[in-house]
């Protein structure tokens, strides 16, 4: 058995990391190339993404959510999404401030009342990035103040049963976002019961 730690001897299904290399950086992410060793001695490689967490806020008025929608290089498209993101040169910010943040940058919407719904990962199999789900309720309008990275976002009220029509028509596909979407089905189902 492989120890990760004087005298702690790793669970069946645990790894330790031997070495850690940066092959690459910059200002928001960072990959790392892990060396591993498992429980039964093999050695083995695990590549991870390291990025901040971030605030993706569900802005919910009117029976209703207000989404963006921007180009999304990685993918080549166009897909809507909850306002969401992080500050790179503050990683350590609450995640109410960013959400609040976030939220009147892509939206210029104004939130009397943000509620933490939870915290979840992205995509723990390669990235160990999170995200605060924040609700936000209670809100005012006013002029968005998008980043240049941002140009072309566009925000839209959709009513919730339309919202299901996006997500079944293949423009609405951010997995953030849906996951979101659960746990604030979640939070209203608790709030009725």
């Amino acid at each position: 058995m492989g120890e990760d730690a004087p005298g702690r001897t790793l669970p069946e299904h645990e790894l330790a990391a031997t070495a850690s290399n940066i092959v690459y950086t910059n200002r928001w992410m960072t990959v790392r190339e892990d060396k591993t060793l498992r429980h039964d001695g093999t050695e083995g490689i695990f590549g991870i993404v390291d990025k901040p967490d971030f605030a993706l806020v569900i802005p919910y008025a009117d029976g209703g959510f207000h989404l963006v929608e921007q180009y999304r290089y990685a993918v080549k498209g166009r897909y809507w999404e909850f306002p969401q993101g992080s500050w790179e040169t503050k990683p350590d910010a609450d995640p109410l401030d960013v959400a609040r943040g976030e939220l009147a940058e892509e939206t210029g919407l104004r939130a009397g009342n943000l509620k933490r719904l939870g915290h979840l990962f992205e995509a723990y199999g390669y990235c160990n990035q999170g995200f605060h789900v924040i609700l936000a309720t209670d809100l005012t309008a006013g002029e968005p103040d998008l980043e240049e990275s941002e140009a072309g976002l566009i925000s839209r009220w959709f009513p919730e049963a339309h919202l299901w029509e996006l997500i079944a028509d293949g423009r609405f596909k951010d997995a953030p976002s849906i996951a979101a979407l659960a746990l604030f089905q979640q939070h209203r189902a608790a709030q009725t019961a």
